[in-house]
């Protein structure tokens, strides 16, 4: 299966040592060993400081096996290992808890031994019941990320220290970055305890939670290739652009995710490094298709048409963003330019509601709390105000959002959000499973699962994972043209992530952080091998 390989999609490195480390927005992240020691050209005394980390985002839960939370993804990346984890630079995959490679037993057999010595937080040993427990939880029934892992027939303690796998893809190309997908919890974890401080095997561990910050130290029992190099990793939950910037000019922050495109200036006159890489974020657009008149899909595409993108690019990315052409951006390896492509055309959206038969009417459009997103839903509430809508706008974090459109149909019918599934790995299988996999999404969020449209979808993307060369890319090709045709979940922008560093120079606070930090192009930041240099 191919893989991202353009540079400018990933550009990334990672934070505290960690192979998994700070997802900041909806981001996985990892290291290499290449990273994991700082860069030798670095001045001052390195390492035993605090790494702090301005967050665009807030926390809600933090369970390994569903975690959705930008927030908590990020913390939970420096927290937990899975088998396996992924080097989000080239979507590679770098050492987790196996101690090697997987031993193939036949073409739908595998084992994979645990390395030795390896222990949770708490001081238990990590042994091969933890991992089928934690593959359990992660593949129950209503989960995140069961439509990640159906190649899964089951995973299975051997001994020990050794697990049995079973695919039902024979000779599954990407085992590995499959497993890295199930952080291993203890087995005796609660499912209370996992959502409010889960226990895990990796470089950090949970200290100090709230709901505005997380606190983490180091942790005493990782044996793995990624220490933990500072004292503390402090992640605050920033949402507002201007306390995220003020944070990070001032210092209180040595790394920011998502930098207001309005402050890049004034931040790089003060010293800061901003990084701005393009990646998979996008900026998507959700119908309620489980009422009228979004059921009807020349309602939805007139939507689409009404969207003045130009318009939001400008006041809300400062140009840092673009129309997307295809539900993939234009720098990945298997993009291919939908059959339908949404440009601003007032007059097409107005047409396309009369062909419909539709009189617009009252309307709840809601967006998350993300700075951008507000800005593009009060756009959005202009341009549909213009069709004639009479549009109620509702702005709210992520958590109270999402838990409204699960609980209440008649609580919404637009929904503009930033969504980022690459933070589980890069190939375009699982980029498309996020959303249209047979998951929450699907079945009580946009509910589009009952259509022919969405089980044809769905059967051409199975088919895909397991074809190989131009077969695969024919099949994804019909994938993302039916998804711009019938734009029940779509990408509206795709957008540029700016990401803020002392680097280069020394905060006013006397601090920077290690020199081989870059911004990564998702909603958040990654660090492996950065730590803290007191200039």
């Amino acid at each position: 299966m191919k893989k991202i390989v353009n540079s400018a999609v990933t550009r990334r490195t990672f934070l505290g040592g960690s192979a998994a480390a700070a997802m900041l927005g909806l981001a996985a992240c990892g290291g290499s060993g290449s990273s994991s020691s700082s860069s030798s050209s670095s001045t001052g005394t390195e390492g035993g400081g605090a790494l702090t980390v301005g967050s665009a985002y807030s926390p809600s839960s933090y369970d390994p096996a569903n975690c959705s939370s930008a927030f908590c993804l990020s913390a939970n990346s420096n927290v937990m290992e899975g088998l396996y984890n992924i080097d989000f630079t080239n979507y590679s995959v770098i050492s987790g808890l196996a101690a090697g490679e997987p031993t193939e037993v036949d073409a739908n057999t595998y084992e994979v031994t645990l390395r030795d010595g390896a222990k949770f937080s708490d001081g238990t040993d990590v042994t091969a019941d933890d991992v089928v427990f934690s593959f359990g939880r992660a593949t129950a029934d209503g989960g995140m990320y069961v439509s990640f892992l159906t190649m899964f027939d089951s995973i299975e303690k051997k001994d020990d220290k050794t697990v049995t796998v079973k695919v039902n893809i024979p000779n599954f190309s990407l085992l590995k970055e499959r497993l890295a997908i199930i952080k291993v919890m203890p087995a005796s974890l609660s499912t209370d305890d996992a959502a409010s401080k889960p226990v895990g095997s990796g470089p950090w561990m949970y200290n100090e939670m709230s709901d505005t910050y997380v606190v983490l130290k180091p942790n005493p029992n990782y044996n793995g290739e990624f220490p933990a190099k500072d004292n503390e990793l402090r992640i605050e939950s920033l949402s507002d652009t201007t306390a995220r910037t003020t944070a990070q000019s001032e210092g209180t922050t040595l790394i920011s995710e998502s930098i207001p495109p309005e402050s890049i200036d004034q931040l790089e006159a003060a010293g800061v490094d901003v990084d701005q890489v393009e990646g998979f974020g996008t900026r998507f657009i959700m119908f309620n298709v489980k009422k009228a008149p979004w059921n009807d899909v020349k309602v939805r595409q007139a939507i689409m048409y009404a969207l003045n993108t130009d318009q939001m690019i400008t006041n809300a990315f400062s140009g840092l963003a673009s129309v997307a052409t295809s539900y993939l951006p234009s720098t990945f390896t298997n993009y291919h330019k939908a059959s339908v492509v949404y440009e601003y055309d007032a007059d097409k959206a107005k047409s396309l509601l009369s062909e419909a038969g539709v009189t617009p009417g009252s309307i709840v459009l809601r967006t998350t709390d993300n700075a951008q997103v507000v800005a593009m839903g009060t756009q959005a509430q202009q341009d549909l105000q213009a069709l004639g809508f009479t549009v109620e706008l509702t702005s709210d974090k992520s958590a109270a959002t999402y838990a409204a459109i699960d609980q209440a149909d008649e609580s919404w019918d637009i929904l503009i959000a930033p969504g980022d599934p690459s933070c589980f790995g890069g190939d375009t299988d699982l980029l498309l499973n996020w959303w249209f996999g047979d998951n929450v999404w699907m079945k009580t969020r946009c509910a589009w699962n009952t259509s022919e449209e969405w089980k044809t979808l769905n059967q051409k993307m199975s088919d895909a994972l397991a074809a190989s060369a131009a077969d695969q890319q024919n099949l994804w090709n019909e994938c993302f043209d039916i998804l711009a045709e019938n734009v029940t979940l779509y990408p509206v922008l795709q957008v540029i992530t700016p990401t803020g560093s002392w680097r280069s120079n020394a905060s006013p606070k006397g601090e920077k952080v290690s020199s081989n930090f870059k911004g990564i192009g998702t909603t958040g930041v990654q660090l492996a091998g950065v730590n803290t240099i007191t200039a």
